[in-house]
């Protein structure tokens, strides 16, 4: 093989991460993204509904007309955007192998933004039983079939979730012309916001059943029904449906992580981010929901935004700091992001910490503790919500001292 691409920098993913922090750079950096779709864009190019591009362009658009308008920004700084590219591994520092329509070549860049994003955990990671039919989606496959194959997926349909990505998959199942006949989560209340949920179940015409799991998936050759258990009595009951959806359950898609050898973030599964979202590995950045999955699509074009600046950096004085301090969650908060702190180094995109919470908490209060010491404490005027991401200003973490170990950030 050989290094037949070279770039300034080389963006690993064609969503809005990637994408903004191409545009970004491209206006003073040979920059090449690499994307394994057909088309650049992510998600957002197949979730044919309004509610993108708000915090970063400042306007409600469709998903497809987001996705075009960030392709072309970064075409029009100058990116090389090419599609059909799969990056399989690693060659070297900062040296990517690639397969791509003219076979087997490497990428290498002065510095490597990482922004592959997140999937859902489709059924077999949610142990559900039964045998394997046809009709057994996650949103991302639905949105594919319906948006960019214009096929039908079935006629009835239960959504299993309440987030807003399961909203997303009503539209597409609607659009269709497939009855969302159920939408079903565990939890005792649904997770988008209520604004949205309630409008949205009375408007859609969805029931939604709480405190509900499916425990088995019904049908040879075609999804026939769904069977339901409820938590804590253990009660069931059949649906009959001709389409399951299983929505959000995020992880990060870190193969590539891995594969590298960066460093891990037990809690996230993506690799561990200081503020400026430097790796462990010299050179090697990572951004959007690859590092937090997940957040909206506008929320990930502003971390590319963010990134840029430090691959900036990084590019002009190639210095890797040394060690920050470690930040942790504690239960009922699952993980946040950036999981390292540098003290005395500018803070993280739009001045947030990220925290995934497991519990309704309506209104929060957050502290920090560093060595049995609280360094910080916030209150919140909104709530923490499962399935949504819990934006907490970072002056939380403010009194953190570099020579006082880990912190721990909890609800107070």
């Amino acid at each position: 093989m050989t290094a037949d691409v070279r770039a300034d920098v080389v963006v690993v993913g064609g969503g809005p991460a990637g994408l903004t922090a191409a545009a970004d750079l491209a206006r003073t950096c040979r920059v090449v993204v690499l994307d394994r779709e057909q088309q650049a864009g992510g998600i957002p190019r197949h979730s044919d509904h309004p509610g993108y591009g708000l915090r970063d362009l400042r306007r409600v658009l469709s998903g497809p007309e987001y996705a075009r308008r960030l392709v072309a920004a970064a075409q029009d700084a100058g990116a090389d955007v090419r599609t059909g590219w799969t990056v399989t591994g690693w060659a070297g520092e900062r040296t990517l192998e690639v397969t791509s329509p003219a076979g087997r070549l490497t990428a290498t860049g002065g510095a490597v933004v990482l922004a592959t994003g997140a999937r859902e955990r489709a059924r077999p990671a949610r142990l559900v039983a039964g045998d394997r039919p046809a009709g057994v989606l996650t949103t991302g496959q639905l949105q594919q079939l319906v948006h960019l194959q214009h096929r039908s997926p079935g006629t009835r349909a239960v959504v299993v979730g309440s987030e807003l990505v399961s909203w997303s998959a009503v539209l597409t199942l609607r659009e269709a012309g497939c009855r969302t006949v159920l939408m079903t989560t565990d939890r005792p209340y649904g997770e988008a916001y209520a604004g949205l949920r309630m409008p949205a179940s009375a408007g859609l015409r969805v029931p939604l059943l709480t405190r509900a799991r499916v425990a088995r998936v019904v049908g040879r050759e075609q999804v026939e029904a769904v069977e339901l258990e409820e938590v804590g009595t253990g009660r069931r009951r059949t649906v009959e449906c001709d389409v399951v959806v299983f929505t959000g359950g995020w992880i990060p898609d870190h193969e590539l992580v891995r594969l590298g050898g960066l460093d891990l973030d037990p809690a996230t599964l993506g690799p561990r981010v200081d503020p400026a979202l430097r790796t462990s590995s010299d050179g090697v950045f990572a951004a959007g929901n690859l590092v937090h999955p997940v957040d909206t699509a506008d929320v990930c074009a502003l971390d590319g935004r963010h990134v840029a600046a430090a691959v900036r950096r990084w590019l002009e004085a190639p210095r890797q700091p040394g060690a920050g301090v470690e930040l942790a969650a504690e239960p009922p908060l699952r993980w946040v992001a950036p999981s390292v702190w540098r003290p005395g180094e500018p803070g993280p995109a739009r001045g947030r910490l990220l925290l995934w919470p497991e519990e309704r908490v309506l209104a929060p209060v957050l502290v920090a503790v560093q060595g049995g010491r609280q360094v910080g404490r916030v209150r919140l005027p909104w709530p923490a919500v499962p399935g949504r991401v819990l934006r907490v200003p970072s002056s939380l973490v403010s009194g953190v001292r570099a020579d006082a170990g880990p912190v721990r950030i909890a609800l107070g």
